[in-house]
């Protein structure tokens, strides 16, 4: 079975089939054909401990990274990485364009690379697709895992060409709807359009080579929207993924699942699809069951994490399918704004007060009354049973993952860059000591 892993950066499920007017056809492609999941979350809000949970199978804190990885931070062991699993068990192993789990990828044990030294960021996604489109065509003496990797809709959005008009565009529930929130949303359309562009050509070629049959499609992004009260936080608009499953080994298709999903259940899902023993090191749940229709269910709750991103900010939350608990550590109780990209709607907000405002330390939602996580039941008594259950997995599982943030503050690598926390931009280079 050949493997294909794309995926975009900072999007969410801003696509089509998640119901949002985006233009992406040939996502909604994907999905038509293949297993769609509602209910998929990340393990970490941002990029790199995101895609090292994915990829290693392990959560942030157990992989190492904790952190950005060009900023310093690093998987404690590369070998963990599935690009070197699938490549010491006879794949070809194949980087298209960009990655965010190391700051060298050879640490990571890809046979071929192909990034991209110049370039818009559309024009680099293209190339890359066209190489991709080659690359599966080509001959092959084994089987493949080809990581395509997509970052045109990651910040700064591309130029709205006037191909999409801001007045008709809707905006995600966590922003004020007035002119500049809703340009800045068209050029993220406009950005995802692209993605679904080079979509397209890997599907063309996996169409014309006759090798879908025998080649699993993973499409999914690392995390929410580069937008306040998305990306970096555990609320659902910061840790819910696309998370579509495609061709070889995919019984449902056309299909959606309502269950609840880890994008660190990925690893051992490929382990069972392909044959290869899973390593005892994994931490998620195989998928294998709701893949092939036996099971509704695999798991009762998701975890996620924040520790640094260009600065501290450490959380943790624990999801079931009704209720969330969100927990804020070391005091970190107002916005930290250089972890909230710069954006119309992020200027906005400071303006208006935003960094004056404090948050809770602990958060309690009942996702069936407030899917949107606006009214915190923390001191409500209602809702104690359900605050003592979640706090006991949250605690239950920092013991069994060796959390370090569960002795205190989680340290950093020496030499990592950290942006101090008066930093309104992540580019004001003033870091911790």
């Amino acid at each position: 079975m050949n493997i294909i892993y794309m995926h975009t950066h900072d999007s969410g499920r801003y696509f089509d089939p998640y119901g949002h007017n985006i233009g992406t056809p040939d996502i909604t492609r994907i999905a038509e054909n293949g297993l769609l999941f509602r209910n998929a979350y990340c393990c970490g809000p941002t990029c790199s401990p995101s895609r090292a949970a994915l990829l290693t199978g392990m959560t942030p804190h157990s992989c190492g990274m904790a952190g950005l990885a060009h900023r310093g931070f690093s998987l404690d062991d590369g070998n963990h990485h599935l690009a070197r699993f699938l490549g010491e068990r006879g794949y070809e192993t194949f980087l298209c364009g960009m990655q965010h789990e190391a700051a060298d990828p050879d640490m990571i044990g890809y046979h071929k690379l192909f990034v991209p030294e110049s370039g818009s960021k559309a024009e680099k996604d293209e190339k890359c697709a066209a190489v991709a489109a080659e690359y599966i065509e080509s001959p092959h003496e084994k089987p493949f895992f080809m990581s395509f990797g997509m970052e045109n809709t990651h910040r700064i959005f591309p130029e709205n060409d006037g191909g999409v008009n801001p007045d008709y565009i809707a905006l995600p529930h966590t922003l004020a709807d007035c002119p500049a929130n809703r340009e800045d949303m068209a050029r993220y359309t406009v950005a995802a359009r692209t993605v679904d562009k080079c979509v397209g050509t890997v599907l063309g070629a996996l169409d014309g080579s006759g090798r879908i049959n025998d080649t699993l499609v993973i499409f999914t992004t690392d995390h929410g929207l580069a937008l306040p009260f998305h990306k970096c936080n555990c609320c659902d608009t910061g840790i819910g993924v696309a998370l579509i499953l495609y061709g070889a080994g995919i019984k449902l298709k056309g299909r959606v699942s309502d269950a609840l999903v880890s994008q660190i259940d990925i690893f051992p899902t490929v382990c069972d699809l392909t044959g290869l023993e899973k390593p005892e090191r994994l931490e998620g749940i195989s998928l294998l069951p709701l893949i092939e229709g036996e099971r509704e269910e695999v798991r009762d709750e998701i975890f996620a994490e924040v520790n640094y991103h260009v600065a501290y900010e450490p959380q943790r939350c624990v999801r079931t399918l009704t209720h969330k608990l969100i927990h804020r550590y070391d005091g970190h109780n107002s916005y930290v704004p250089a972890n909230i990209d710069a954006s119309p709607a992020k200027t906005a907000l400071i303006n208006s007060g935003l960094l004056e405002r404090v948050r809770d330390r602990e958060e309690l939602f009942d996702l069936t009354i407030d899917p949107i996580e606006r009214v915190n039941l923390i001191n409500d008594p209602r809702y104690a049973s359900v605050y003592s259950e979640l706090s006991a997995k949250l605690e239950n599982w920092m013991k069994k993952t060796n959390d370090p943030l569960s002795a205190g503050r989680m340290p950093k690598p020496a030499g990592a860059r950290i942006n101090r926390l008066e930093c309104i931009e992540p580019t004001e280079w003033i870091y911790e000591e």
